[in-house]
């Protein structure tokens, strides 16, 4: 499945800095961060910092994937780490999540909230 990110406005954001494992306890932040903007807009996830998922990490990418699709936006990742991309393949998400549009990569450390023009 190709997604066409052009004629949709989109973000680009990067994990938080400090946030180097999507696993129980530390979804619930990143859902917090950002179940309202992909209500607001489609939303290109780097998370090139990401070394580690487990199960609670997988659902709140599912979770922000129907809430993005919900409000009618787009949401997918990019730059998995080739274990997080593994596991993604091994559940049957990589298809539906891992964006293979190429982006350019937010800084690492800080988050990057990237709007295009209209």
């Amino acid at each position: 499945m190709t997604r066409n990110y052009q004629s949709v406005v989109e973000s680009q954001i990067a994990v938080p800095g400090n946030l180097h494992e999507l696993v129980r306890g530390q979804e619930q932040r990143l859902l917090k961060d950002l179940e309202p903007v992909v209500r607001r807009n489609s939303v290109t996830l780097d998370m090139c910092q990401i070394e580690r998922i487990d199960a609670a990490g997988i659902s709140s990418l599912i979770s922000l994937y129907g809430a993005a699709h919900a409000a009618g936006h787009e949401f997918a990742i990019v730059n998995a780490s080739p274990r997080v991309a593994e596991i993604l393949q091994i559940v049957g998400l990589d298809r539906i999540l891992i964006s293979s549009t190429k982006t350019v990569p937010c800084p690492q450390g800080e988050p990057c909230f990237e709007m295009p023009a209209a």
